[in-house]
């Protein structure tokens, strides 16, 4: 009779794991418990509001242990912020599990529980980097300088194509000068503005147009290259003065090991991460190592740079 009157306990909460499938304008959440079973799926948006419900609602099952989000790169970015800020543990989840792919089929619902089955178990995770440091103010730097850069070989790339396509009065006083004679040629033509239905006068327009952002350009470069090379040698100056290490290699370097660098716990960690550690590839009696193919491309040609450069000046390195 006693029996009958005690009230059972009530359980609390399971700490459970997160995962995230992030899109432009709405992720994707689902959380599974401490037997990796999913609890849930729901729909959220990309606004402070919409990670805050988010949380919220991740919550709601239990203590939070950490989250995996898919492409902290890029859709993901805002919400890794927000996420880190509140003192989450965040995973990065990699490319997915083609097996499970193939068999489970693909919707955002299944991507997002993929994402929290991956964090649960670790695998196909690594840490991300933080955006929130002096190196993502490099990276925003770096970005626009590269774009610079291709829109003036771009640039002079149309010129050359519109003069091969214009008419023969037009293209033959331009046909045996220099490049640059050429450009600042056709920066000081005057066309006339209101005859563009015209052939000629609308390539002599275009052509002037093109010539002015060829030489525009190289200022906009070298205000840029004046602000990363003074990033960079603030944390490493001692790198700089290196033999072949310039400003945009070193730059490189630190964006690819990013704001968070304790993440990358070894030199072997991260040559992996620039795609230049040996890799295995041995079948029976035949033992052998490979180049590892994967890994930050940009990184892995900023090493390759500095190895070439080195090897002509460095006498240790060529040795």
């Amino acid at each position: 009779r006693k029996a009958s009157h005690r009230t059972k306990p009530t359980p609390h909460p399971q700490p459970g794991v997160g995962g995230v499938d992030t899109r432009k304008g709405l992720h994707v959440t689902a959380v599974v418990d401490c037997h990796d079973r999913v609890l849930g799926t729901r729909s959220f948006g990309t606004t402070r509001h919409g990670y805050r419900l988010m949380l919220a609602w991740m919550r709601s099952f239990g203590d939070l242990r950490r989250i995996g989000i898919a492409s902290t790169g890029s859709y993901g970015a805002g919400l890794l912020g927000y996420m880190q800020a509140a003192g989450i543990e965040v995973l990065e989840v990699t490319a997915p599990d083609r097996h499970d792919r193939r068999r489970r089929g693909k919707s955002d619902d299944v991507d997002a529980e993929s994402a929290a089955h991956a964090a649960f178990a670790e695998r196909r995770t690594v840490t991300p980097r933080r955006r929130d440091g002096m190196v993502e103010s490099l990276r925003v730097l770096n970005v626009s300088r590269k774009t610079a850069v291709q829109a003036r070989r771009i640039a002079l790339q149309m010129i050359q194509n519109t003069i091969v396509c214009a008419p023969d009065r037009l293209r033959d006083p331009l046909r045996n000068m220099t490049r640059m004679q050429l450009i600042r040629t056709l920066a000081v033509w005057r066309p006339d503005l209101t005859a563009y239905r015209e052939v000629e006068e609308a390539d002599r327009i275009a052509l002037k147009s093109l010539a002015r952002r060829y030489l525009e350009l190289p200022d906009e470069i070298a205000d840029l290259d004046t602000m990363i090379e003074a990033i960079v040698t603030g944390p490493v100056p001692e790198r700089i003065a290196r033999p072949s290490i310039g400003s945009n290699s070193a730059a490189q370097l630190l964006l690819t090991a990013g704001d968070n660098p304790e993440r990358l716990k070894s030199e072997a960690s991260f040559a992996a991460l620039c795609g230049v550690s040996a890799v295995p590839a041995s079948s029976g009696k035949t033992m052998r190592h490979r180049l590892n193919r994967g890994g930050d491309r940009a990184a892995n040609s900023a090493l390759h740079i500095i190895a070439i450069g080195r090897l002509r000046l460095d006498p240790k390195t060529r040795e």
